[in-house]
């Protein structure tokens, strides 16, 4: 389904004013791409090692 003209301009103007938001949404969404599609066991330890940490320091 093509998007009309006035929805491309609206989601331009979004965009254009939540740049924080899109990158938290790209970011995650590859995130959770690799995790499910590619990691392997010694990427997975190194991502719980490393989310260990963050929660760690979101504690503080």
């Amino acid at each position: 389904m093509a998007l009309s003209e006035a929805k491309k301009r609206a989601n331009a103007r979004w965009n254009a004013k939540n740049k924080d938001k899109q990158l938290i949404y790209n970011t995650k969404s590859a995130a959770k791409r690799f995790v499910k599609e590619f990691a392997d066991e010694d990427e997975l330890k190194e991502l719980e090692q490393l989310i260990a940490q963050r929660r760690v320091m979101l504690r503080k």
